[in-house]
Order: structure tokens, then sequence, then C-alpha cells
């Protein structure tokens, strides 16, 4: 640290704190930011856990990030369309099969509804509900860089473009009544299903709504919801954004512990080590948790619920139904994900139970973006496989007995769907052992203080407050949250940075 006292303190070097530096520093803030790991980025970082392969650790694909933002500062990325959005194997009567769903939903999608369901029912029902749910998007995604509208006024909003009932079915009423109501197929209704329950954990049918919310945010960004792959891994990401940060004046100060943080709402110092810096504003990157903590007030951690494998294989596993893995493996797909495993999984954990073949979706970061492999593995047919599991709540982990068994449960539910059994496909090192590496909620508190291990901070909010404001307020005008635990902070979207810093120049 350069100097006794700054415009702005940012607590924590994560994807938000850094865009909220580069927006107050390009408007001519003194700022600084502190981060307790060696390094920037937070969650949204790569790494090299294989020899050779660069890969997103944690975070792994984008989109809630506007593409104003990256246009604000200046990003030199590519985030790079995926070539189909899913693909989710079965076996009905006995035959191996699949659904597949192209990233524009045409004529091999509908040829695979057909072949699933016995007619086009089923795919007409869903190009009318995600085209409805687009229109939402499409009115709704600007707000995220606006100060908060009202409920009444988003209400107005949302109706005028995309209908009452729309409304009704995502703000309103449990979105496992929508999903039921619009689907007959228990597979159908699982994958529409599933981007109301990642990192989670409650019930489709839970009246306090926590599914819609995380379905509204996995939906809306960019007015499409399209999931993109970084090109060069999320590191590419938070390395622009770091670059943008230093480049607009922005001090970075890494392996920066804050102990304390103390604003009274005309000044602040924040502790760091044996040193006090003083500053104007604090904005938090942590989670509120932590910030709690730091305040020296009580605070209760939130609850994580997935696990997440990385691995590297020698090559792509063949299918039983005989879809092409490169075609299979570059969206989603979709593991024991029918709305009954679904809900089932939720019910079994809350008895701190697993089912046998529990619910996951992976993807294949190099079939879209094979940068982050060394040039001899990926002439080799080398891929990475990421798996992200749903509803294993941080408590199953304590004991440290779950994280060994729930890897060998999810190869064993695979298997069921290929031809070559997935061991067989994974790489070794030089004594037998397998390229595979496994992180639980526990890992997340321990390696990166998020509380619970918690992907969001905490429950995702509505996009929306009668109280107005930016969303990243506190009950001391000057300090802010910036990071996930910021309404409308979720995921990796550099929201909470942008309004943050929007509510600081806004004073």
């Amino acid at each position: 640290m350069n100097r006794d006292s700054y415009d702005v303190v940012v607590v924590g070097g994560g994807h938000n704190a850094l865009v909220a530096a580069a927006y107050l520093a390009k408007a001519g803030r003194s700022v600084v930011v502190l981060e307790r790991l060696g390094h920037t980025g937070g969650a949204a970082v790569s790494a090299n856990p294989f020899p050779g392969v660069r890969l997103s650790r944690y975070s792994y694909l984008v989109s809630l990030l506007p593409d104003r933002i990256v246009e604000d500062l200046g990003l030199r990325l590519e985030l790079r369309s995926r070539a189909v959005s899913s693909y989710t194997p079965t076996v009905r009567d006995g035959r191996a099969m699949g659904l597949l769903v192209e990233r524009d939903p045409g004529t091999a999608t509908a040829e695979s509804f057909r072949a699933l369901t016995g007619s086009d029912v089923e795919f007409g029902r869903w190009r009318e509900f995600y085209g409805e749910l687009v229109r939402l998007a499409d009115v709704l995604a600007p707000t995220m860089l606006e100060p908060l509208r009202s409920r009444a006024a988003m209400r107005e909003l949302v109706v005028g473009a995309a209908g009452e009932r729309v409304w009704r079915q995502v703000f309103e009423r449990p979105l496992g009544e929508a999903i039921e109501d619009t689907f007959t197929d228990d597979l159908v209704r699982g994958i529409v299903a599933t981007d109301a329950l990642i990192g989670t954990h409650t019930s489709l049918g839970s009246p306090d709504l926590l599914a819609n919310r995380c379905f509204l945010y996995h939906l809306i960004g960019n007015s499409t919801g399209e999931w993109r792959v970084p090109v060069g891994g999320m590191g590419a990401v938070t390395g622009e954004l770091l670059r943008a940060a230093r480049e607009a004046g922005a001090e970075i100060v890494t392996n920066a512990e804050v102990t304390m943080v103390d604003a009274d709402g005309e000044s602040a110092e924040v502790t760091v080590g044996d040193r006090v810096v003083g500053a104007d504003y604090v904005l938090s990157g942590v989670a509120p948790a932590v910030l709690d903590r730091l305040r020296g007030r009580p605070a209760s951690s939130p609850v994580g619920a997935q696990l997440k494998i990385n691995l590297l294989l020698d090559r792509l596993p063949r299918l039983r139904s005989g879809v092409d893995p490169r075609q299979a493996f570059a969206g989603t797909f979709h593991l024991d994900e029918s709305y009954v495993e679904l809900e089932s999984a939720y019910q079994l954990s809350l008895s701190g139970k697993v089912p046998e073949f529990p619910p996951g979706e992976m993807y294949c970061h190099t079939l879209t973006d094979p940068s982050i492999l060394a040039p001899e593995l990926a002439e080799s047919g080398a891929h990475t496989l990421t798996l992200f599991g749903l509803h294993l709540p941080t408590a199953l982990f304590t004991d440290g007995a779950w994280c060994g068994e729930l890897v060998d449960r999810y190869a064993a539910g695979l298997d069921r769907h290929l031809v070559d059994p997935i061991a067989d496909c994974v790489a070794r090192d030089a004594d037998g052992n397998p390229r595979l590496e496994a992180r639980t909620p526990l890992d997340l508190e321990e390696e990166l203080r998020m509380p619970g291990g918690n992907i969001f901070h905490g429950d995702l909010s509505w996009p929306f407050a009668d109280e107005g404001g930016w969303g990243v307020e506190t009950d001391v005008p000057n300090l802010f949250v910036c990071g996930s635990g910021a309404r409308r902070g979720g995921g990796v979207s550099g929201i909470g940075g942008h309004n943050a810093a929007m509510a600081v120049l806004g004073r």
C-alpha cells in the first residue's frame, strides 16, 4: 500500500472487486484492493491441477457478465458459444437414447424430442415456454445495471413484455407448478428444473421461491441466458479485469488479509496486519457473513450444496445411444436429473443421505476451447471433463467420508450410459493415479473463505426492491457490498462490482 488513506478501499480481490476498482479508478478515485491470497480472481480463476492443463477450477462458464461491462472496461475477452445446449442420456423401454437440445433449437432438437416422447407436443411446449422467457429476459437484463426498480415497476415491465402468466409463474408461484403444468415428460421437466437448482439447496415446490430466483438469474444474462466458454479458461476473464483495474490506476495488494473493518458513515478504517488504512468508502467483495465478522458482529454461514469434480481424459468415452461424444459432452450433459430424481435427491439430502445415482451435470471445456491444453495433449485426443453435483449440502462432508464415495457413485451413474467405462478413459500419472480432483463446499470455505461453501455467498435475491438504491447498501452509508452477496450479484457477472461503484460515484 502506497498511501495511508484512499478514497475507496476494496476488501477482497474477486472478479466483482476488480470490476468496482476499475470503474472507480477510471472515474479518478484513489482505490486500493486488498486480497488475502497471493493472487486475485476469487473463485473465477484458472489453475494447473494436472500437468499441461490450465483448468477453470471453480467457476467455469460465463452467462451473466453484461456486454456493457466488457465494453466499458475495454476487456479483451473471447467468450465462445458451445456447439449444443445440452444432451441428456436415458433408457426407455430398454433402449439407450437421449434428448439433444441445440443451442438454437431446430430440426435436430425437434427430432430428438419426437424420438423421446413420441410426438411433437412436448417440443412445441418447450419452444413456447422458453420463447416467453426470452421476452422476459429481454426487458429485465438491462435493468441489472440500473438503480433498483420497485416490485410494482418490475411487474409492469415484465407483464408488458411477456404477459401476466409469466410474471405469476416466475415471481409469485413455486416454479415446480409451472414446470408440471407445462410439461408432461419427467426427463424434460428435469432439464428445465436444473437451472433452478445449480448451487441452490431447495425444493422446486418450496413457497420461499428460492428455486425461482436461481432459475431467473440463470436465464437472463445479456437477454439471452446463453452460457459461454471463456477462451483460455476463467482465469482469462479475471486476468483482463486485473489489467483493466491496474491500467485505470487502482492499486492491487495481494497477501493482504483484512482483519477489521470500521465504518461510521463519514469515514472508515480497514486493518491489514499491523497497519490501519483510512478511506472515505469501503467496498466489501467478501461474503456478507465474512463482512459481519470483520465488523465484530455475529454471523451465520449459509449452506453450499454442490460437489465439483475435474477430470483429465485420454479420450472421450463412447455412448450406448450412439450419439457422437463430441456432441454429447460439448454442452451440458445432464446425469440423473429427471424431475423426480432431482426432488428425490433433495428430500434424501435433508436426512444426510445421497441417491445411488446422484444428479449432476458435466461439460467438456476443451471441445469448445482446446487452448487450455498443452499442444501435445490436445494433439493426443485428451480432454477435460467437469462435473457439478447437485443437492449435496455442506453438512454432508463434515466427517470427510462422502467425497470419495460420491466420485464413485457419479462414475457408476455415468457408466450406465457409456460403452467405455469412464475409469478406462481417465488419464493417469506415472504411479497409476487418476488425474482427478474433487472440491466440496468445505474446500471452498477453506480455500476461498466462502462461508458454508455457498457459491452465491448466500441466497439469491429478487432483482428489484421497493426501497430503491443499487442493492449494494448496508446499514452504514459509506460501506457497500460489491460481491456476489449484493442484490443482483450472484454468478460471474461483475454486476455487484459495477453497481457498488455507481453507488459510490452517485454520492
